[in-house]
This record gives structure tokens, sequence and C-alpha cells, in this order.
């Protein structure tokens, strides 16, 4: 080959590498620019960013809810509910025309005809109102003189009434209003002056005052034939600390404890629950405690179960999901008689399961689902004794529902300072919670309570 074409070619492909490079380094300049972004990112605590933006934020729980063909929105036929005006108002204004809105002239003297009526709602002023007790004595003939006392709770020069001590408690625990909060309402809202010391004593003696429907709720869980327990952490002075329930359809116990072991169950239930059924979610201890039959929450094998198909898209997963779903559609339609006789629905269940966890072939890279398959062979007899009693759920939702206030309690007043306040607010919680579940109004039950020493 002519040496000058060899010449003329290397500049040719000199000239190419370098236009590459000067692409490759352009490249590399935004890549590096767009890394940078990466490595110091904007997020909701160096910016004005929500905290929704920020970059490897837990995700949110993926719903368990299917599609359905409904719109969005109100459905057709579904109650409404709109103002109604009241039949006997506090306060009625009458409004009478003086004079004619045409020609002016006076209509004193003339009949008024069809009247409109329009209400509105609205709150007086609230005042805190001060009662003062004057004890007064006498001397009796024999020389003795007589005092009268003053009455029960009426213990100090000036003290606040129970009507306040039971508004805290709902406060406290229904709303989750931290002190400082709470003090700065009774101020601007009742006009009334009290300390965040004057809250915490008033919410002691509140709880104290709580404790007699707080062992009765007790032995009313305790005796009930389906229960569920469920229990979550929290933080107590830094530590990390546990509340634990055990709640039935018409009762809620709830309890503070150091630990999160089998000494909590043994310290509130000595004797267990043996005439009932026991739902959770398999915690270790629960398993340990004495019951009829205990139930695992077939909610939390589901999000499971989906957990499993996203990491190995395998059908073994997906026919498992199916067979609980089936199972809780079933318990839909199941009347009190299917439960106590041969149930062909539930028989035929009963034999895709089976046949299911004899499928044991997996890859050994599979290893989550391996161990989730051992699991359901070992737990097998409590994943479906709500087929077989009408009164016990598949779900353990409703207890999930009864702690879940304690996060939000610990989210908008942070954490508990000693273990016996993380203790008062389970006992008032309690306390309130069996009160929502029986269509009882929350204060009026809470003003009871506070009454008991003042009766």
């Amino acid at each position: 080959m002519d040496k000058d074409i060899i010449i003329l070619e290397l500049f040719r492909r000199v000239d190419e590498l370098t236009h590459r490079v000067e692409q490759l380094e352009k490249e590399n300049a935004e890549l590096r620019e767009q890394l940078r972004k990466y490595q110091h990112p904007k997020n909701s605590r160096n910016s004005s960013l929500p905290p929704s933006k920020d970059e490897n934020r837990p995700l949110r729980t993926k719903s368990l809810r299917g599609k359905s063909n409904k719109k969005v929105g109100g459905q057709p036929e579904h109650e409404g509910n709109t103002l109604l005006m009241t039949k006997t108002p506090d306060k009625i204004i009458t409004l009478i025309p003086e004079y004619c809105n045409d020609c002016g002239a006076s209509l004193t003297t003339k009949e008024t005809q069809d009247e409109e009526v329009r209400q509105v709602i609205d709150i007086p002023p609230i005042k805190a109102i001060y009662t003062e007790y004057r004890s007064l004595r006498k001397q009796c003939t024999c020389g003795c003189i007589t005092r009268s006392p003053f009455p029960t709770g009426v213990n100090s020069p000036v003290s606040y009434g129970c009507n306040i001590e039971s508004l805290i408690g709902y406060y406290h625990a229904r709303q989750y209003l931290p002190f400082s909060r709470m003090k700065e309402m009774f101020n601007d809202i009742f006009g009334l002056p009290i300390s965040e010391g004057g809250i915490h004593y008033l919410l002691n003696r509140f709880a104290n005052k709580t404790k007699p429907v707080y062992e009765k709720i007790r032995q009313v869980v305790s005796s009930s034939i389906s229960i569920g327990a469920d229990e979550t952490g929290a933080k107590i002075n830094g530590i990390k600390a546990w509340f634990w329930t055990w709640q039935t359809p018409k009762a809620t116990f709830i309890v503070a404890s150091k630990n999160r072991g089998f000494e909590t169950i043994e310290t509130n239930f000595k004797n267990g629950f043996p005439n009932s059924s026991l739902i959770h979610d398999c915690w270790k201890p629960h398993f340990k405690t004495n019951v009829k039959i205990h139930q695992i929450c077939v909610a939390h094998l589901l999000r499971e179960l989906v957990y499993l198909n996203e990491l190995y898209g395998n059908i073994w997963s997906e026919n498992f999901k199916k067979i609980l779903l089936d199972a809780i559609d079933l318990k839909k339609t199941m009347t009190k008689n299917d439960y106590y006789n041969d149930n062909k629905n539930v028989q035929q269940l009963m034999l895709r399961f089976e046949k299911l966890l004899d499928q044991n072939q997996w890859d050994k890279e599979h290893k989550k689902l391996i161990s989730f398959h051992n699991r359901m062979v070992r737990l097998k007899d409590y994943i479906f004794p709500f087929l077989f009693f009408p009164e016990i759920s598949p779900d353990n939702n409703a207890s999930e529902r009864a702690i879940r206030n304690i996060k939000v309690k610990q989210k908008i007043s942070g954490q508990f300072k000693i273990i016996q306040a993380a203790q008062n607010f389970a006992m008032i919680r309690s306390v309130i919670d069996t009160m929502i579940k029986n269509g009882q109004n929350i204060l009026c039950g809470l003003n009871l309570i506070a009454k008991f020493e003042f009766q």
C-alpha cells in the first residue's frame, strides 16, 4: 500500500478518535453532573422539598384490593346525609319588613303573609364556671360545734372539676394532643389558665379513675369466644418498649410493657384463653398462649405472597394467593349451618390447599419462597379455622386498628417519658376504644368516670 495513503488513513482515523473522545468527554461531564445530584440530592432536610419527594423513601403499602367495575365516588342508591333543621330552635329572630321596597310606604299596619325560614347553627362563647363552696358551722345547745363537710373531691382552696379532667383525658387519648397544645386550647377556647404540670396531675388522677372500667374490659375480653391480638413498638424516654392489645368486637384492652415476650401475656392473662380462638400475626409468644385454637392473619400471608410473586414470579405463590382469596369470598357466603355440616366448597378448597403444599420442587436460589413454604407446612392447621367457626375472622385487621392509635399518638405528641405515662394512655385509650365499639358518646362516658369521686 502506498505510504501516503497509509498516512492519510491514519490522519482520518485520528480525527475520528478525537471526535469520539470529545463526544465521550461531553457525555461523561453530563453524567457526572447527574451523578452529583444523586450524591448530594435535595430532600426535605436540606431544601423546601416535601417529604413525599424524598428519594429512597419507604414505598406505600400496596393495597390487596382488586379492581372492580365501580366508578369512583358515591355509588347508586347509597344512603345520603344532609344538614336538617331542628324543630326546637334555641333562639328565634322574626324579620318583619317596615317599608315597601318599591314605593317606600309604611307596612307597619299590614298583616304578615307566608314566611320563609332559615336556620344558622353556631356555638356561643365557652366560659368556665367558678363554683364556690362555703362551709358554715353551727353550735349545738350541748356545746358541740359542727361544720358542714366539703363535697368529695373538693380538697384544696382552688381545684379543677371533673369536666375539665375528662376533657383532658379525651384530648390526650382520642385527639392525641400534646400538653403544650392542650394548654393553649384551654386558654384560647375556654379562657382557662392551666399549666402543663396541672394537666399532667389531672391526667394521672383521671387514669386512676379508669382502673375499675379497665379491669372490667380485661374480664370481658378474656371471656370472649374470639379474640384478636397484636403489638407495636413505642419509645419511652428513648428506649424501645411495646404496646400490646387484645380486642373483640365489643371491647379493647391495651397495655404498655417493656418487653415483647410471653411474660407480658402471662402477666395480663395468666390462664390464657382456654375457651377462645386467638387471631394473631404468627408472633411466637402468641403460640405459647393457652387457647382453644389459633388463627393466623390471612392478610399478612397475602402481603407476603405479593412480595414473593414480585421477587420470583413463581406461579405457586399466585396459586396460594388465589386459594386464600377464594376462602375469604367463601366465608362471606356461608350461613351458620354451613359451619356445622359438611360443606363441599370448603372440602374442595382444603383439597386444593393440600395439593399446593405437596408441591416442593423449588429452585435453590428461591430461599425466601422455600422458607415460606416450610412455614406454611408447619402452620397449616392455623390458616383456615375461619372456615369452620363462624366467630373467627380471617384477618387481624381489627387488632391492627386498635393498636394503630399508638403510632398516631407518637407522631403528634412524641415519645412517652415514663412507663406509667404510657400505661395511663393505654388505660384511657382502652376505655375510649371500647366506648366507640359500643356506639357510646365518648365525652359523656368519660364524664361519668370522672364523676365517680364527686357523687
